[in-house]
């Protein structure tokens, strides 16, 4: 059901200073700011030939991103995105299967403009998943 790896999502206390440790040090190309407000992140795309690196960083104190950074004040890998053809019906098969679609089930609008479902960490061996339509 699954397709491509879309994205490994890492949370960051300092997206600035996120983006020259890539950008510099690592000679990346990374994409300009993005603000999403529906989930609470500022976000920037690190391009890499085979998949991207998302470096998030909370929109306020009420971000799930604030909350992580709590747990975790360096970072850390936040999520992986994986890629399927219809969202609806892969969001049906995970609950069939048993999973739990994360909010009110329904799709969101994600970074790249496409709808987006998360599924919680403990049905997926600890990591929080995200799945985007392509």
């Amino acid at each position: 059901m699954i397709g491509n790896l879309n994205h490994v999502a890492i949370a960051v206390p300092d997206l600035s200073q996120a983006i020259a440790i890539y950008a510099n040090t690592l000679g990346a190309s990374v994409s300009d700011r993005q603000e999403l407000p529906e989930h609470g992140v500022t976000v920037v795309f690190v391009e890499l030939p085979n998949a991207k690196i998302e470096l998030l960083e909370p929109l306020g104190e009420s971000s799930p991103i604030a909350a992580f950074l709590k747990k975790n004040p360096a970072g850390g890998i936040h999520h992986i995105c994986y890629e399927v053809d219809d969202i609806i019906a892969a969001s049906r098969q995970m609950e069939i299967n048993g999973a739990r679609v994360l909010g009110d089930g329904n799709p969101k609008t994600g970074a790249h403009g496409k709808p987006v479902i998360f599924l919680h960490p403990k049905d997926f061996c600890g990591t929080l998943i995200e799945l985007e339509q392509v």
